[in-house]
């Protein structure tokens, strides 16, 4: 994703930074997905694995991204459980 770009991005509903999160993260995320157990934040199932996410500042939600164009719509962001 291009810094620059990265840069401008804040969260939707917080704005909050967004930061792309680390790859471990995102290979958590793809293994939920190809598992089904995976849902945004209103519920419904992530079906679309993800290239790449966008973490926000406080680390409670994640932006897909795919094919390089950050997904910020607000119900559609995935909650991420702290291990």
């Amino acid at each position: 994703m291009d810094k620059f770009l990265l840069d401008l991005l804040l969260c939707p509903e917080t704005r909050e930074k967004l930061t792309l999160a680390p790859t471990t993260l995102v290979e958590r995320l793809n293994a939920a997905i190809d598992a089904g157990t995976l849902k945004n934040r209103v519920g419904a199932p992530v079906k679309q694995r993800l290239d790449a996410a966008l973490l926000r500042a406080d680390g409670k939600f994640a932006y897909g991204v795919h094919d390089d164009i950050p997904n910020l719509i607000l119900d559609e962001a995935i909650p991420v459980e702290t291990p």
